[in-house]
This record gives structure tokens, sequence and C-alpha cells, in this order.
């Protein structure tokens, strides 16, 4: 498995994540961060030190975990343009995780964006669980846009960008 440009597709929303944890930090409502993929580099741009070619060490699990108010938490930042989510963005592996993760107590889910509909929200386990199992038994190889709960639409709230755990906690 390669690396490529592709990963900075998300980086927008990654980064409105990634400041929203850091206000939750600052506020003391959680310990929430990055997971960052390990990669081994191959090849550098000379005099930059930016990699141009690299290859990942081994499966990473989900873009981020933490804990707020004891609760263990574990979620996955996914990001489309259409008006579904490909499953094939989600990977055998990072089901296993977070069945697990879920099993000891812990709250996963995915942070989902449709970003051409300017929405974003929560999409539990449980029910990308559902989703996933039928995909691999010749159902729908994708979560349409209706299946999401509007009531689990992130927004921003107390000059956070995208406040889930607003979400989340009110669960």
């Amino acid at each position: 498995m390669g690396w490529s440009s592709r990963g900075l597709r998300g980086s927008t929303f990654e980064t409105l994540i990634n400041m929203t944890n850091e206000r939750y930090m600052r506020d003391g409502s959680a310990v929430i961060q990055k997971i960052p993929t390990p990669i081994t580099p191959v090849a550098q741009k000379p005099g930059t030190g930016i990699i141009t070619q690299a290859f990942y060490e081994r499966k990473s699990t989900v873009d981020y975990i933490g804990v707020s108010g004891g609760l263990p938490i574990a979620f996955d930042a996914k990001e489309t343009g259409r008006d579904y989510l490909p499953l094939q963005n989600i990977h055998e592996h990072q089901i296993e995780f977070m069945s697990a993760f879920k099993k000891q107590g812990g709250i996963v889910f995915l942070l989902v964006n449709f970003w051409r509909k300017s929405e974003c929200y929560i999409l539990y386990f449980d029910q990308l669980h559902v989703f996933w199992t039928a995909s691999k038994t010749g159902g729908r190889q994708s979560i349409p846009y209706a299946a999401f709960d509007k009531a689990l639409a992130v927004g921003s709230s107390a000059g956070l960008a995208l406040d889930y755990l607003g979400v989340v906690l009110k669960r």
C-alpha cells in the first residue's frame, strides 16, 4: 500500500476536528487525540524533508481516540461528496477494532462529513455494523444519506466548529 496525496483529501475536515479537540482539552471537556498512521518514508524531496514516497508500517485503527467524563471514545472521520458514504472507505481491521472497543464499554462512531451538503453526522457503530454486514452478503456497498439520523447532526456551538461531543454526550 503506497502513500500518496489522497491522504490530504480530508485535511480541512480534520483541521476542524483537531481545533475542536484542542478546545475540548482547554475547557477540560475531553482529551481526544489524533492517532497518526505509522508510515516509513522511502523517498524525500532533496533539501526539503518532504516525503514523496512511503509505505504503511501496519494497519491503523481509527483516526481519534480519547476520553470525556470517564467515557472512552473512539471515532473515525470520513468525508464524501456524494449522497452516500462508500463502505469501501472502511476496512475490516477498523470494524474489528471498533467492535472490540465497544465491547469494552467504549463509545464508537464515525464522524461523517457530507461536504457538498455542508452537513456532518454521527453514525454509531451499531448502525455502521448493520450496513457493513449487509454489504458482505450482497447488500448495498454504501450507506445512503437518508440513513443518517438528522437528530445526530453535528453543528457548531459555543465557538466550536464541530461540537460532536454535544451530540455524543446527549445519548
